[in-house]
């Protein structure tokens, strides 16, 4: 694996990083630095997405035959890099990352035209419904069902963690279409309109404070059968195919080193005329050089990774490592940004008696005001897209051949 640019992929770098220069917005900026959770608001996301589209990028991860950039696997990894460099939000990966591939690879073409161009244009907002109660990790025990009706499906069961579906006017899920089978031979993929009759959204307030997650209640919701994609049992093969997508669809490494410099930076301010808050102590300088090691070993596995995709071959059970690496890192990360902020993490207020007037410009951060949000938040890390122990026990299988 070669990690030198060639002048090509070195001037699309910089082409990258003048247009984030030139048109990041700054509120869009300062509303992601200020988000607590996966995902940002969607009047700042949504605001991010538009500037993308208008510039055709939006659809980075896409082949150009069906509205995407086209770009290279380097070059979709430079973008990433450059934008997590430059502190834009994480792009809103339900529609972009995860729905979309499964149109465009497993869609009708009447899908396809319908579905893929409202993506970019912001017209829908998708959310996820897989997990169930007694459903999450262990998918294939999914219980909402579909039962076919003409040219509809009566669908009932609810949907539980279901991110951003307050937002969202559309829901991808899994529903059983066929309960004689085996359990994931049974298993449908279809589209639901979130103002159909019969749907309902209770939010799910996390200890963090944050409204994120909602549990979707779907009661004899009548769903044209035009919305399932693929055929009657294919729900299982696209599910894999998409949750290959999330786990190992964007690099983590990235983000994860900007928060790390974020931090690390915070930690030097000298503002206060006392010098770092913890820089000079040495438990927390192992600390954060190990997590920066961590960091680099995990950029170079995704580089790898980006190699062979170049190469026409697969990610495959290689996005569990990944997952697995990243969620773990993102804890850690998150973790020193509490042990850095301490009270002042809770709420500048509680900060200004602590540090007085003349308090290090870190604590009057918005990093500050977040830092005990996101960790509890980065609790679901671990736990999404396959919990640590899932993903494990596909690396043993898979890789390890145990």
């Amino acid at each position: 694996m070669d990690i030198e640019l060639s002048p090509q992929d070195a001037a699309f770098r910089d082409e990258v990083r003048t247009f984030l220069r030139d048109y990041l917005p700054a509120e869009v900026k300062a509303g992601a630095a200020a988000t607590p959770s996966v995902f940002v608001e969607p009047e700042i996301g949504q605001a991010w997405n538009a500037v993308l589209n208008k510039q055709g990028w939006l659809g980075y991860q896409w082949p150009a035959e069906h509205g995407g950039t086209g770009w290279t696997p380097l070059q979709r990894y430079l973008f990433e890099k450059e934008c997590a460099a430059a502190g834009a939000p994480n792009l809103t990966v339900l529609g972009l990352k995860l729905l979309a591939p499964v149109i465009y690879n497993f869609g009708t073409d009447a899908q396809k035209a319908e579905v893929l161009p409202r993506i970019l244009s912001g017209e829908d907002y998708w959310c996820q419904g897989f997990s169930e109660p007694g459903a999450g990790s262990d998918l294939a025990s999914l219980k909402t069902r579909a039962v076919r009706e003409g040219d509809h499906y009566r669908v009932n069961g609810s949907k539980i963690w279901t991110t951003h579906a307050h937002h969202a006017n559309r829901m991808f899920t899994l529903v059983r279409t066929n309960t004689e089978v085996k359990k994931q031979a049974g298993i449908s993929f279809l589209l639901i309109d979130l103002d159909t009759p019969g749907v309902s959204v209770r939010p799910i307030l996390t200890n963090a404070g944050d409204h994120e997650v909602n549990q979707v209640f779907l009661e004899d919701v009548m769903v044209p059968a035009e919305n399932l994609v693929g055929g009657e049992g294919d729900g299982w093969t696209i599910a894999k195919f998409l949750l290959e997508n999330e786990r190992g669809g964007s690099c983590h490494a990235p983000k994860l080193g900007y928060d790390l410099d974020q931090i690390e930076a915070a930690a030097k301010d000298e503002s206060d005329g006392k010098g770092g808050i913890l820089a000079d102590q040495t438990d927390w300088r192992r600390r954060v050089a190990k997590a920066r090691l961590s960091v680099n070993a995990l950029e170079m596995i995704e580089l790898k990774i980006i190699s062979e995709i170049a190469k026409g071959r697969k990610a495959g059970p290689q996005t569990s490592l990944t997952k697995l690496l990243a969620s773990n890192l993102r804890q850690e990360i998150d973790l020193l940004a509490v042990d850095l902020y301490g009270p002042a993490g809770l709420q500048l207020e509680t900060a200004r008696p602590l540090y007085g007037d003349n308090a290090p410009a870190a604590v009057h951060s918005k990093a500050a005001q977040v830092a005990s949000a996101r960790y509890l938040n980065s609790r679901a890390w671990t736990i999404f897209g396959g919990t640590n122990e899932v993903q494990s026990t596909i690396i043993a299988k898979s890789v390890l051949g145990l």
